[in-house]
């Protein structure tokens, strides 16, 4: 069976120069990462312009506004999700915060503002490996 296929806006999200990062909850859904933290975002609705859908996400899971960057990396993951197959196109921006009052949704259960370099020292699923590397090679 083929997988089902998704696009996901990622937001790296800056202040003061470090980066937000979220620990999934257990009661998340849809999650397969519990325990682990990710950077906010979520899969496209259609008819969603992408930056549009990135700041509804990251509201909706921070309660932050962001000004929506650039594109700095792509990346794509096979997760099983309660027992199907998907495959999700992950599209990673750079983007800045107007402020560091953070305030959880259910699908979240600690957030973190770290320095990027120090990205190793965090349990983060295994995709923003390399998103971070290329967020630190900008």
């Amino acid at each position: 069976m083929e997988p089902k296929l998704f696009v996901a806006t990622k937001a790296f999200i800056i202040y003061r120069e470090k980066v937000l990062i979220v620990r999934e909850s257990h009661s998340y859904a849809d999650g397969t990462n519990a325990g682990k933290f990710d950077v906010v975002g979520g899969r496209m609705h259609p008819g969603t312009r992408f930056d549009e859908n990135l700041k509804r996400e990251v509201k909706e899971e921070t309660g932050l506004d962001i000004a929506v960057g650039l594109p700095f990396f792509v990346n794509e993951w096979y997760p099983k999700v309660r027992g199907e197959q998907w495959q999700i196109i992950g599209m990673f921006f750079s983007c800045r915060a107007q402020g560091a009052k953070v305030l959880l949704s259910s699908d979240h259960v600690d957030y973190l503002w770290i320095q990027p370099t120090d990205y190793a020292k965090y349990p983060l699923i295994e995709n923003l490996v390399p998103a971070f590397k290329a967020f630190i090679e900008l």
